[in-house]
Order: structure tokens, then C-alpha cells, then sequence
């Protein structure tokens, strides 16, 4: 039993990861819409390529040849008030 935590957001362990692998789930997506691993705050940036290498080591498929997860905006916190004033974060006010 492999308690290492390979997604901190959604405290997802590697024998999870393993498991719905073994099951047939084979793709970044179907892993991440059945244990929700990337949907957390920090949107996969720490588990991503976990979870990539989990599936490439099963599957024997090259972490180059896998289809990473579709990232949807925002992928970094924004403040509400610079959305309200249509301005990007880095932006000085004129």
C-alpha cells in the first residue's frame, strides 16, 4: 500500500492513482474527472507530471506521448478588482 501523496489539493495518494490506472483509465482527463487530481488551487502545477509518470509507468507509455491535462482559465489566482477594472495584475496605473 503506497500512501505517498501525489496531489496535496485533493489528498490524492499513488496507490489511488494506481488503482483507477489498473482500472482502465489511462488519461490524464479520466484520472483527473474521477479523483479530481488538477482541480485543486494550485490547478495541477504540483501533480501533473506525478501523475503523468504514474500512468507511463504502467501503461509503458512515453510521458512525451501522453496528453497532459486541458488547463481552463484562470490558471493563477486574479483579483477580482483588476477583472472589474480590465486591467492585468502587472499593469501600472497610468
Amino acid at each position: 500500500m503506497d500512501e505517498t501523496i501525489i496531489c496535496r489539493c485533493s489528498d490524492v495518494t499513488k496507490e489511488d492513482i494506481r488503482k483507477v490506472i489498473n482500472e482502465g483509465f489511462t488519461t490524464f482527463e479520466e484520472i483527473k474527472r474521477i479523483l479530481r487530481v488538477g482541480m485543486g488551487p494550485c490547478q495541477g502545477r504540483t501533480c501533473t507530471l506525478l501523475v503523468l509518470k504514474e500512468i507511463s509507468d504502467i501503461t509503458k507509455i512515453p510521458i512525451k506521448d501522453l496528453m497532459p491535462a486541458t488547463f481552463r482559465p484562470p490558471v493563477k489566482g486574479i483579483k477580482l478588482g483588476l477583472i472589474k477594472d480590465g486591467r492585468l495584475e502587472d499593469e501600472k496605473d497610468s
